[in-house]
């Protein structure tokens, strides 16, 4: 049997451990055998000497295989999506049931927020009667029935990644990248699904900013997905202003239905949830490429299958029947909106997302540490993007705040995240680099 402190004084060293030694190691850490300061030592071990991306494979199987599994049988491609999260990110809301409705099944496993970012299991809190936190058979029951289903993960999946990321939060090891693709792929994997989607974003509000990272980070997980037996793509997309008009829980869910729904909306949203949608169909062989694939998907969106296919989601997992029908009955709003005016007329020529999310927090609408109730009601809407003309007759933002008075810091926050200039500089594309799954791509 191998000793824990020799496994940390190999990866230490830079040497290369065996499947074996990764499995035993992740198994004291399941069981408690291993304790915090020996998982803290292999974290930091890691960070400092890197993996390989077959260790990382190991990593991400041996962290599946510490609880309990998902197995499927349905009759089509069992497919998921994994955001590395961004402000405004209602992407899942609207792309999960756009698969359903075109053959896959999506048994979404997804997170809730920390930090500047939200998370999609706090924006469908802010739909009464929803179960995010479902039991198995009912969970089982909605993915069936409705195609797809998202949820958070219960502690009975991969809870060997559930108490390494928590040491890693505390100790400095959160931004290894082989660390961060493995504790992703492991809940994926005990999902049981077939293919995923990466969506790794860049820029200011993405958690990896940096482009050379963020498509580090995406070729690291596709590799060790394929290392462990997963079909994987990823695409690189712009978190360089806030995605869609709408940043907070309650006001995002409206914009997504307003999409299903096929009401006029932001593009670049848009245009997002069809291109992970073309890569998904395609992984999944519901079509041939990515061109017939978005052809479906588009006709998917604007035939109302999809919403039709949220709806039938949301009232499985206890929300409102007519939801789609009459948001406004059903999603809370706030009940002080505050326009934020720019100091001078012009165009938006760069944002600071990050300080936009950072805004929603302090309107009570994210969390500054886990476990911390938020407000649903709260966030931002008719975000400006870049390019666009503000003024005295277009804001920045309208700040939507659960009371009158303490809103003057996050009314300079947003201010403050928006850089204007006298002429309209042309906007990025919003879906950069496709890394596919196969080697050299």
């Amino acid at each position: 049997m191998p000793l824990p402190q020799e496994i940390i004084r190999r990866k230490r060293d830079g040497l290369r451990l065996e499947p074996e030694e990764i499995g035993f190691f992740v198994r004291g850490i399941a069981d408690g055998s291993i304790g915090d300061a020996q998982a803290a030592a292999f974290a930091m071990a890691v960070v400092l000497r890197g993996m390989e991306a077959a260790e990382a494979a190991a990593l991400a199987l041996s962290m599946r295989d510490s609880g309990r599994t998902l197995a499927w049988d349905l009759p089509g491609p069992v497919l998921d999506k994994h955001s590395t999260g961004g402000v405004g990110d209602k992407v899942s809301l609207v792309l999960a049931p756009l698969m359903a409705a075109c053959g896959a099944f999506v048994p979404m496993i997804s997170g809730r927020g920390l930090g500047h970012t939200g998370g999609t299991l706090d924006k469908l809190d802010a739909i009464p009667g929803y179960r995010s936190e479902p039991d198995p058979g009912t969970f089982r029951e909605v993915v069936a029935e409705a195609g797809c289903a998202i949820v958070g993960a219960s502690a009975e999946l991969a809870p060997a990644d559930r108490r390494l990321y928590a040491i890693r939060d505390v100790t400095a090891t959160v931004e290894s990248i082989p660390l961060i693709a493995a504790s992703i792929l492991s809940k994926k994997l005990a999902a049981g699904i077939g293919g995923l989607v990466m969506d790794v974003k860049t820029g200011s509000g993405a958690f990896l900013p940096e482009p050379r990272r963020a498509r580090a980070l995406a070729r690291a997980i596709v590799e060790i997905a394929r290392g462990a037996g997963l079909a994987c793509r990823a695409l690189l997309t712009s978190m360089d202003q806030c995605l869609g008009r709408t940043a907070g829980n309650a006001l995002e869910v409206g914009e997504a239905v307003a999409l299903l729904r096929g009401e006029p909306g932001d593009a670049r949203l848009r245009e997002v949830v069809l291109a992970l949608a073309s890569e998904l169909l395609a992984l999944g062989g519901l079509a041939a490429d990515r061109a017939p694939a978005r052809r479906m998907a588009e006709r998917a969106l604007a035939s109302g299958a999809a919403a039709e296919r949220f709806a039938r989601m949301v009232a499985g997992l206890g929300g409102p029947a007519d939801l789609l029908d009459r948001p406004e009955r059903h999603l809370r709003r706030a009940g002080h909106l505050v326009p934020v005016l720019p100091e001078a007329d012009g165009f938006v020529a760069s944002v600071d997302v990050r300080a936009l999310g950072l805004a929603v927090v302090l309107l009570g609408g994210g969390r500054s540490r886990p476990g911390e109730a938020i407000d649903h009601a709260v966030g931002l809407d008719l975000v400006a993007g870049v390019g666009e003309a503000v003024g005295a007759q277009r804001p920045l933002a309208v700040i939507h705040a659960s009371r009158e008075s303490g809103t003057e810091e996050a009314v300079a926050l947003v201010r403050g995240a928006f850089r204007l200039a006298e002429q309209a500089p042309a906007p990025d594309p919003v879906v950069g680099a496709r890394i596919g799954a196969s080697p050299g791509a």
